[in-house]
């Protein structure tokens, strides 16, 4: 069976700033409630972008790294909640913008979780079917949900987009897993566009963003860990043999917790909350990404990603990079 690889990686991020020094300009908070909280100083937010716009951007960066041309993509997954219409998929609409032929092309929603679960379903259609490389993209624009009045909410989140190219090449993704635990989403979600009949004939709405932190926090903690240490041992590795670990930015004190809890040292954590907040499906390709450009991650290391989401959601890869 042939591997399927991380061939190239690429990440777009809106140019527009929004500190949390802006943020407390229109709601009570303060730069240091936030950064105590959540380790996030600032995030990036679109202004005459949308998700669309954003995948496409991080997608020539990817194809542009892994040195292949647009016509071998076989594949077109975009992992996202937020995508610029009820339809047509966002992916639908990039593979005409970026000029791809005639391809399966659809959209992935695991809010947070969606980059992994798309993972997932790219590597095994890439092992299992007439497939060779696959273009895969979280993107997000959660701006267009957020409740700016809510500070448990707006604080903690950003949008931009992160790719991968995916084929043979000389790594790996060595596992793969992912859950869901519907009984818990009352915790987490953004309510959707409301019935409507003939004879009530409302507008279409869709609710901001409503969750609960502290059961969030609770979950995540627990994920986190147990899937960590499930991937590990069917894999008959320690944690000591991977090189770089990247956890969902969604809350720094979630991500250390988690590293202590699995006597990982922060120093084999990548960490980005700070500069973007939680980007959701975009934030695991973002980070990996980075991590590949600034060269904590070089060819032959061995990667843990861990991501995890509304639903609840989560999921884990063991990626030989």
């Amino acid at each position: 069976m042939k591997k399927v690889s991380v061939l190239g990686t690429g990440s777009y991020i809106p140019s527009r700033v929004l500190t949390n020094e802006d943020l407390s300009k229109f709601i009570e908070t303060t730069d240091e409630w936030i950064v105590s909280r959540t380790g996030i100083k600032e995030r990036h937010i679109v202004e005459d972008e949308n998700t669309c716009d954003l995948a496409y951007h991080s997608a020539l960066k990817a194809i542009e790294a892994a040195g292949i041309d647009k016509d071998e993509i076989d594949l077109l997954i975009v992992a996202t909640f937020t995508g610029d219409n009820a339809f047509p998929a966002v992916a639908n609409v990039l593979q005409a913008r970026l000029g791809l032929r005639e391809i399966m092309a659809f959209d992935m929603n695991a809010e947070c979780s969606g980059f992994a679960f798309a993972l997932v379903v790219a590597e095994k259609m890439l092992r299992s079917l007439k497939m060779n490389k696959a273009l895969l993209i979280g993107a997000e624009t959660i701006s267009k949900y957020t409740d700016w009045s809510d500070r448990n909410t707006c604080v903690l989140l950003g949008d931009g987009a992160g790719a991968v190219v995916l084929g043979e090449g000389s790594g790996e993704i060595i596992d793969t897993n992912c859950y869901s635990k519907g009984d818990l989403n009352k915790y987490l979600y953004g309510a959707g566009t409301p019935l409507k009949s003939p004879e009530n004939n409302v507008g279409n709405t869709v609710g901001n963003i409503e969750m609960n932190g502290r059961e969030v926090f609770k979950f995540a903690t627990r994920a986190i860990p147990s899937s960590v240490k499930s991937i590990l041992e069917e894999n008959n590795l320690q944690s000591d043999d991977i090189d770089l670990y990247i956890f969902h930015q969604a809350n720094l004190r979630i991500i250390e917790k988690a590293a202590k809890d699995l006597g990982i040292p922060m120093d084999k954590v990548f960490v980005n909350i700070e500069k973007y907040g939680n980007t959701s499906a975009a934030s695991i390709a973002i980070a990996l990404d980075e991590a590949v450009r600034s060269g904590k991650i070089k060819r032959g290391d061995k990667i843990v990603t861990v991501a995890f989401g509304a639903g609840f959601t989560w999921g884990t890869s063991l990626i030989e990079y």
